[in-house]
């Protein structure tokens, strides 16, 4: 491929992209959900059977964009959609992303004399890792996957290979390596029956990966306080962790789903955890998704309660994050940082693959992707955030995050002010429901009829979109703010009005 075509392919891309956000959505202020006509008409559109002569380029653009893409939601393009913490897609971002798709390189396996895509990943989470204030020599074995689905598994893979590893070698076992063995018999050669994750409120990805890895579910429990679903209860983890014949993971939610909230308080109970896990061998996994993202924000008193949160975290065995939240780039992109260099390929080793052997030397210790992850064929998904990154940098990334703090901070306030809702969780003063708040806000409606209905209310209007969840077995709304184009006062406006407005159509139903 000629530069000059490739160029031609990449304006005409562009202009596409264009076209879909003037045309096939519209402006983000005519509505963050497609309507009624446009995904009914959308979906009688789709095709039903593949015939033998295929309708040409021209005929099939016409299609997606005229037929198809108006059914779509506003998800990244929207700053009024809030589900899912979707973030959005920088310029910079989006630029990269039709570059990669251009050249559709696959990123699996290290040959520096064929292509520079893996020491393009190599130097992306490096500017993570500084982004993030991690110690690049602690903190350079990585890899970017599908999401914190994906990295949370590994976090849980990699914990599972660590002590089980570490508790057989201090048997005297041959039998090792879980990679290697499988489950039953290091766990058997360690002299252990059982394994659990201990957490706080953790994602529900926490469970799919145990699931997935065979610890099961049911073994992810949770250890908090009886007042605070949210904090760890430090007795009662040393209780656990001490358990005979268990093998132990401590997940810490780094920003709670429902809440945004951390599950740790700072530097001293992070070095407490970090004793208690090298005392009784177990591993520590940061689920940081989206919370991680506080540590780029500065040392001042409007933010210390998220600086708190986050410290200590380098501490940890194993951290997951999300670039395609807060880091604003396109689906999927979610990255996994480990301490420890040589676990991952312990578990995630592509063996007997000769044919997928560099052997060559770019004088740069990378690693082929294939070895350390879970996919041996991916997308270029580092090309994006390497972008983003070095567009915005460090100041760019943390006035972004300021801008979405503050603004779920004014709407926790004006809610908690409000005699009709209910800020949640609802202990502590306003002082302190603020100094916690990050960028997810969660309530409730008062009037139980209007709360059961309270998510499809505020949704039907397209103005704001938020997700329906559930809170102490009552049903709650959440607000997660996450996109690069917030603005404070625009859009507290907007969804202070469409909150004002629910509750004046709730009076006159009455």
């Amino acid at each position: 491929m000629d530069a000059e075509h490739t160029t031609r392919i990449l304006k005409d891309q562009a202009a596409i992209q264009q076209q879909l956000w003037r045309t096939a959505l519209g402006p983000w202020e005519s509505g963050v959900l497609p309507s009624a006509d446009s995904l009914d008409r959308a979906r009688k559109s789709l095709k039903t059977s593949l015939v033998e002569d295929g309708i040409g380029f021209a005929e099939t653009q016409s299609h997606i964009l005229e037929d198809i893409v108006p059914g779509f939601n506003g998800g990244s393009i929207s700053p009024n959609y809030y589900g899912f913490v979707t973030g959005g897609t920088t310029p910079a971002a989006l630029f990269a992303d039709n570059v990669v798709s251009a050249y559709d390189q696959n990123v699996q396996v290290h040959l520096p004399n064929h292509s520079i895509v893996t020491d393009v990943e190599n130097a992306a989470l490096g500017l993570l890792t500084d982004l993030l204030k991690l110690d690049r020599q602690q903190w350079k074995n990585g890899t970017f996957t599908t999401g914190a689905t994906a990295s949370n598994i590994m976090g849980l893979a990699c914990g599972r290979e660590f002590v089980l590893r570490t508790a057989a070698e201090r048997k005297g076992s041959s039998v090792k390596s879980m990679g290697e063995h499988g489950y039953l018999e290091v766990l058997k050669a360690a002299g252990l029956s059982r394994f659990q994750v201990l957490s706080t409120m953790p994602h529900s990805s926490v469970g799919k990966a145990a699931g997935i890895l065979g610890i099961g579910r049911a073994n992810v429990k949770n250890i908090c306080v009886k007042d605070d679903p949210l904090q760890f209860d430090m007795a009662l983890l040393e209780e656990e962790l001490a358990q005979p014949e268990t093998a132990s993971i401590v997940a810490i939610s780094c920003g709670e789903v429902n809440t945004g909230r951390f599950a740790t308080r700072g530097i001293d109970q992070m070095k407490e955890i970090r004793r208690l896990c090298d005392e009784y061998g177990a591993w520590i996994h940061v689920d940081g998704a989206f919370g991680i993202f506080g540590r780029i924000l500065e040392d001042t008193p409007e933010f210390s309660s998220i600086k708190a949160g986050c410290e200590g975290l380098e501490l940890a065995d194993s951290i997951t994050g999300d670039g395609h939240k807060l880091l604003n780039v396109p689906y999927d992109c979610g990255f996994f940082l480990c301490r420890h260099a040589h676990v991952a390929g312990n578990v995630f080793q592509n063996a007997n693959a000769a044919y997928l052997s560099s052997g060559e030397s770019s004088g740069i210790a990378i690693p082929s992707p294939l070895n350390i992850g879970i996919e041996n064929s991916r997308r270029f998904r580092a090309l994006p955030l390497y972008s983003s990154l070095i567009s915005y940098g460090k100041s760019g990334y943390r006035e972004m995050l300021k801008r979405q703090i503050r603004l779920a901070r004014m709407i926790s306030t004006w809610l908690f002010d409000h005699p009709a809702y209910t800020v949640l969780p609802t202990y502590g003063s306003k002082k302190e429901l603020l100094q916690n708040t990050y960028m997810v806000v969660l309530f409730s409606a008062q009037d139980e009829r209007l709360n059961g209905e309270l998510a499809k209310n505020i949704n039907v209007t397209s103005k704001i979109f938020v997700s329906g969840t559930v809170w102490e077995g009552r049903p709650a709304c959440r607000i997660a703010i996450s996109n690069w184009r917030v603005d404070e006062q625009r859009d507290f406006e907007i969804v202070t009005g469409v909150l004002q407005s629910i509750l004046e159509e709730n009076e006159q139903k009455k």
